[in-house]
């Protein structure tokens, strides 16, 4: 039988008996890998929808835009229009600043003048209902969605009713609520919606209440990654023109996923620190199985190197099985993530090489951090010793025992079990502290005041960033929290199986079955309240790297109660799994240790 087909053999009998710990590991590694897929992929796939979109509406390279009017700015973009490095332009045309209500919810807009047949370039895509028309107005797409406004729907803008004709996108402004560019609100970090209308419209409605106005003209260039040097070249000291470039756009979109990109990928870390914390304690509950079974290796011929295999292969394998999983959802999923404003269009292209192999090498490491130290001591074991290997008996400590003595029951038997197995107790303290500290960002990212959308800096429309941002940051938290419970149960009924003797004589000499069940849960809930109280400024810590100055701390009774509840439900958790060891049958038990 070749090496390689035992293996296999014996991987696959192995989780043929272990399917429980087979599906933990593997969605653990699931999970650890989408988060972190998701965070680097965020930036490739806003620039791959916004070239996309580009391509589809004849984007401009460069946009000129002049606040002021008159024949002077004029004649200085028509000679822009007549520059050898531009091979074809659109406009020049108004764009008007003013306001806008839907469905009784106001905000700032720009009206952009156009003609009613689109030229070569900037022609925006209607998506829904048809190009603009006398008396009404084309909305772009994510403006019309923040609305809630759909063809066929009336707005008011400057005090004068529009019917909506048509839902469109473009690629010549930036993502809603960034469609301002420059004009009176301050830059193109205003929080203002697209609307498109006749040149007549537009200039009717500039004129009846006296709007400001601004001259925009779109130009395609021979080069399209000259843009820096054609600003360079036609900067003009009579007459301030701004240019923005396709790049600068394009960078201004992903002004809405700034925090989205470390809140998943430091998720990414906690969440295989938590699934390495898991794995460890399912390993290391099965050191003396796997020691064994490297014994019977051994015995018949195995080579080191044919046994390491082996006894790491069910985790690589599961491992990768998560990777491979954990990488499709990703590509699923980064869509929603990369454009939450539906101001783009386009398919979003799969992880990156760079992504993939970043991702399986967190795989990869998952399943070898958590297995390595287990996998050297069974390799390192005697065979004759690995045949007979039993559970580990713990050292004689007579101060502890002195000092046990005094306590009560179960915080005695609590006690004594996390003093016996201090590796575990250092991961359950290790897996606390990383859940609160999870808490402790979302509830200090909740903490923050948001200023929202709406006319004149009026908080109406919900601001996207903010909310993008924390439903991030929820989804990483339940992610993290779903992770420590598993975590937790693992623990309770891994520390219940190796102290199942040690609980059975306790049994013998007295203690009731409630006394027990309390022992094991108090085992958990030791190592949990300094993993709880390290976790808080670890939390504030690490999310102070990524805050801004200006970020308003959570209240301390905050902080404490997301401590408190850590604590408690470790406590709760422990309930049921601890319960179900203690009722197990002395005689039962101790008839099996000593067979």
């Amino acid at each position: 039988m070749g090496s390689i087909v035992l293996v296999v053999r014996l991987v696959l009998a192995d989780l043929r008996r272990h399917k429980v710990q087979a599906v933990m590991l593997m969605l653990a590694v699931t999970v650890a890998t989408a988060t972190m897929a998701l965070g680097l992929s965020l930036r490739g796939v806003s620039d791959a929808l916004y070239e996309q979109t580009r391509a589809a509406t004849a984007g401009p390279d460069v946009v000129a835009l002049s606040g002021v009017t008159g024949p002077a700015v004029t004649s200085a973009l028509a000679s822009l229009a007549d520059a050898p490095e531009v091979v074809a332009h659109h406009g020049p045309y108004r764009v008007v600043y003013a306001d806008l209500i839907a469905r009784g919810l106001p905000s700032n807009v720009v009206v952009h003048g156009f003609a009613e047949t689109p030229g070569a370039v900037n022609r925006p895509l209607i998506t829904s209902g048809r190009w603009v028309r006398s008396g009404g107005t084309v909305l772009e797409r994510g403006f019309a969605t923040a609305l809630g406004v759909g063809v066929g729907d009336h707005v008011t803008i400057a005090g004068r009713s529009y019917p909506v004709v048509g839902i469109a996108v473009t690629a010549a402004t930036s993502v809603y609520p960034w469609a301002a560019q420059i004009g009176p609100y301050g830059g193109p970090g205003d929080s203002s919606g697209l609307a498109w209308m006749t040149r007549s419209d537009a200039r009717a409605l500039a004129s009846s209440q006296d709007l400001p106005v601004t001259l925009a003209l779109d130009l395609k260039l021979r080069d399209p990654a000259a843009t820096e040097a054609f600003r360079e070249a036609h900067r003009d000291s009579t007459v301030r023109i701004n240019f923005h470039s396709w790049r600068f756009t394009a960078e201004q979109d992903t002004v809405i996923l700034r925090n989205s990109r470390p809140i998943l990928v430091v998720g990414s870390w906690l969440l295989s620190f938590l699934a390495i914390t898991g794995v460890a304690a399912l390993a290391v509950g099965r050191a003396v199985e796997q020691t064994r079974r490297a014994g019977l290796l051994k015995a018949v011929g195995a080579a080191p190197g044919l046994i390491a295999t082996v006894l790491l292969a069910e985790y690589l394998a599961l491992a990768l099985a998560g990777d491979a999983l954990g990488l499709l959802i990703a590509r699923l999923t980064v869509p929603a993530l990369a454009s939450p404003t539906a101001s783009r269009i386009g398919d979003a292209a799969g992880p990156t090489a760079a992504t993939v192999a970043a991702a399986t090498v967190l795989a990869i490491a998952v399943a070898v951090l958590s297995t390595l130290r287990p996998t050297l001591r069974a390799l390192r074991t005697a065979t004759v010793t690995a045949l007979t290997a039993t559970a580990h008996r713990p050292r004689h400590r007579p101060w502890l025992t002195a000092l046990s003595a005094l306590l009560p029951t179960p915080l005695l038997l609590g006690l004594r079990l996390t003093a016996r197995r201090p590796g575990r107790a250092v991961l359950q303290a290790c897996s606390t502290a990383t859940t609160v500290i999870a808490i402790v960002a979302l509830l200090t990212l909740h903490a923050q005041p948001e200023r929202g959308y709406g006319l004149d800096g009026s908080s109406v429309l919900p601001n996207l960033r903010g909310e993008h941002d924390r439903q991030l940051m929820l989804a990483v938290t339940v992610l993290l929290i779903a992770l420590a419970v598993v975590n937790t149960l693992t623990f309770t009924w891994t520390t219940a199986m190796e102290a199942r003797a040690n609980m059975a004589v306790a049994r013998t000499l007295g203690a009731t079955p409630g006394q027990i069940s309390a022992g094991l849960s108090v085992a958990q809930v030791l190592p949990s309240l300094p993993g709880a109280v390290i976790g808080v400024p670890l939390g504030a810590g690490l999310l102070s790297l990524f805050a801004a100055r200006n970020a308003v701390d959570p209240p301390f009774s905050w902080l404490f109660g997301a401590a408190l509840a850590t604590l408690l439900a470790t406590a709760a958790l422990t309930a049921l799994p601890a319960r179900l060891a203690a009722r197990r049958p002395v005689a039962q038990t101790l008839s099996a240790e000593t067979a």
